[in-house]
């Protein structure tokens, strides 16, 4: 075996390892994991049926409910087959491996745009990165875009640079994909157009028909979702804008200075490394390297791209993390003593790992969380019967039974509704002003479930 495959399954084996750790950095699934694993789930039963009427729903307003079109569907179809082969327990191991696989590809890109030693720098910043870790360990769409979006730059370098006809056709593919993955890969897009332009300093590359033929893929992978989107909203895009249009459901508005806020949580000292590349790039007019203003106008372009969103979160920025662990590596190869540095990077970048599995260890496994998690297990246990409960897609996807939301507004007679078979009434979930609840409960239904301050109630 050759020194770089060893390399290679090494530092695959180190990122995987990690991300796997992270995975049990939470004992509860968040919302959106729920929401991708429950979609799967349900997908397993009838691939063609892509919606919330069934047994639960996400919280979607009234005017929008049941089309499920804006979240993005790869990510459920890719889980469904594991329920459907009855391998629902490496569900959540997914993501984590597809994470692994990136810090691959960005050793491959690495080594493409410009040395193994970059490579070898650029790949293990992002093994190692606490954004790219974190959500590694989550069921969510972000590292997955992000895998098919370094997929879509590796085939475009590879066909367009290099001149390999096949990979001007996976490009295309790769990249329609990676919009089928996150809406927002659609960022992406003028990112090539732009490169072309740069660098050609004219349209001469239209007259590429291998590009014509891998737009022409792009829109033949999407085209099962156009006619979804057709169907459901009446709008061939219909999808694609609900998706835009939900970014304004939940989160609120964040300032423009977001992502610089939380720079350090989501880099840690990458964060400094990657200026002083900045600066370097500058002091030594590499941006003028093809490779170096590539991943610039990734960089930038997506960067303001995400920071225009009213809603922000430090995941958006997934995408360029690669880029960002590209630059950073291309500079550490550049400076004296760069192996002494990187190792410090490297043991660094180690502690911040440690010190955010703690933290979010500590905050996670509290006994509001844990009671939440048996009371599930005990519904799971029960008769069938609808559960009325504020996380729904949460009690879907550990119990398996049919859940409705608690009625707003509430009224004594809610809790004597024959339908509801179940209430589950939570700290986890429940807000302080739903409390109230609790004493029509106690005096119409029999508590059967009683941990701390989770409870469930059935109704005789």
């Amino acid at each position: 075996m050759q020194k770089k495959t060893k390399v290679i399954i090494l530092i695959f084996l180190i990122a995987l390892i990690i991300r796997i750790i992270f995975v049990f950095s939470t004992p509860i699934k968040w919302w959106d994991e729920a929401v991708y694993a429950d979609l799967g789930y349900d997908l397993s039963k009838n691939p063609l049926h892509y919606s919330f009427d069934g047994k639960w729903s996400d919280f979607v307003p009234a005017g929008d409910w049941p089309k499920a079109g804006f979240r993005a569907p790869l990510l459920p179809y890719f889980l469904s087959i594991f329920y459907l082969l009855k391998l629902d327990f490496l569900v959540e191991f997914l993501i984590p491996f597809i994470g692994a696989l990136s810090v691959v590809l960005v050793y491959l890109l690495g080594e493409k745009m410009f040395n193994e030693k970059i490579a070898f720098y650029s790949s293990i910043f992002l093994a190692l990165v606490p954004i790219h870790v974190y959500y590694s360990g989550r069921i969510l769409t972000d590292v997955l875009s992000t895998f098919l979006i370094l997929l879509s730059i590796y085939s475009f370098w590879k066909g367009f640079e290099e001149g390999e006809k096949k990979y001007k056709v996976l490009f295309g593919f790769f990249l329609a994909l990676s919009i089928l993955a996150r809406y927002t890969s659609l960022w992406v897009a003028p990112v090539f157009l732009f490169y072309f332009l740069i660098k050609k300093k004219s349209l001469s590359f239209l007259k590429d028909k291998y590009l014509w033929l891998s737009i022409l893929i792009f829109f033949i992978v999407l085209s099962p979702w156009f006619l979804y989107s057709n169907s459901e909203y009446k709008n061939p895009i219909g999808a694609f804008i609900h998706g835009a249009k939900a970014a304004s459901y939940w989160g609120g508005v964040q300032p423009w200075y977001f992502f610089f806020q939380y720079s350090w949580n989501m880099f840690s000292i990458i964060t400094i490394i990657f200026l002083f590349s900045l600066l370097y790039l500058l002091y030594k007019k590499d941006f003028i390297k093809k490779e170096i203003y590539f991943l610039l106008i990734l960089i930038v372009f997506f960067f303001l791209m995400a920071s225009l969103m009213p809603h922000k979160e430090d995941r958006f920025l997934l995408p360029i993390t690669p880029a960002i662990c590209l630059i950073s590596g291309f500079f550490i190869e550049k400076i004296r003593y760069h192996k002494l540095v990187f190792s410090f990077l490297v043991i660094f970048l180690l502690i911040s790992l440690f010190l955010s599995f703690n933290y979010t260890y500590k905050n996670s496994y509290t006994e509001s969380n844990l009671c939440f998690l048996k009371a599930n297990e005990f519904l799971k246990n029960t008769q069938d019967g609808l559960v009325v409960t504020d996380s729904s897609p949460i009690v879907y996807y550990y119990s398996k039974k049919e859940t409705f939301y608690y009625p707003n507004p509430w009224t004594p007679d809610s809790a004597q509704n024959p339908a509801y078979k179940y209430f589950l009434l939570s700290d986890y979930d429940m807000s302080p002003k739903y409390l109230n609840i609790k004493n029509d409960l106690d005096s119409n239904l029999e508590e059967v479930f009683n941990c701390s301050n989770t409870i469930v109630y059935k109704n005789l």
